[in-house]
């Protein structure tokens, strides 16, 4: 009975290309139901792990070691890791995104081995076998239409580095203004209509007596 349950889910995993998850222990749940011994995963699945069990998502070039108390969302291309840790063996570029961070082979088609671990806000990735990239994207403050900006590390084979979960936001500075943008200035327009206006009245705006008359007349009446 138990050959009967499982084969027809491997031709389902084989025929959908999707994966099959094999479980060792109690206490692993997929999309919040309890899994049998073994179990296609596809898209979107959510697998979470009890602390007294293990599980091992399989697919074509890759398989993945799910650890205790651990949360991991399948997809095809990527495995994305909510908290817990995880070892993935992978010849085809096989990813862990943990919230805006991403760990990805250096070497996508050459048999990479790697560990995430995501605790209290914190990622560690230890590069087994092979090197392997950390990317983060950090959304910009002041242009929040314009494309993310990112940084990678390389982890080379046998080191470990770690980072914060979330990503900081990157502050765009604001450019100061050129003297050609004050010029450009609702402000500096309406100065120079009112500078203008003063000289022009200056020269316009006055008695017809000269300044300087030919015959200046005296302000003491004549005797």
């Amino acid at each position: 009975m138990t050959m009967a349950a499982v084969f027809p889910l491997s031709l389902v995993a084989e025929d959908s290309a999707a994966a099959m998850l094999r479980i060792s222990g109690a206490g692993v749940l997929v999309n919040n139901q309890v899994a049998p011994a073994s179990v296609a995963l596809f898209n979107n699945d959510l697998v979470e792990t009890g602390n007294a069990a293990v599980a091992r998502i399989e697919m074509a070039g890759s398989t993945a070691d799910i650890n205790p108390d651990s949360m991991v969302q399948y997809h095809s291309d990527e495995l994305v890791l909510d908290h817990g840790s995880l070892s993935v063996n992978t010849a085809r570029g096989l990813r862990v995104r943990v919230g805006c961070v991403t760990i990805t082979p250096a070497n996508p088609t050459e048999w990479t081995h790697y560990q995430v671990v995501d605790l209290d806000g914190k990622i560690t990735v230890m590069a087994l076998k092979l090197d392997v990239y950390i990317d983060a994207l950090a959304k910009r403050v002041e242009e929040p239409n314009k494309p993310s900006q990112s940084s990678r590390d390389l982890v080379r084979e046998g080191e470990q580095k770690s980072r914060s979960e979330k990503c900081a936001a990157v502050y765009i500075k604001p450019e100061r203004p050129g003297i050609a943008a004050i010029m450009n200035s609702t402000y500096a327009k309406w100065s120079a209509i009112v500078a203008v206006g003063v000289i022009t009245c200056f020269g316009l705006c006055h008695d017809d007596d000269p300044i300087s008359p030919s015959q200046p007349q005296s302000k003491w009446p004549s005797p």
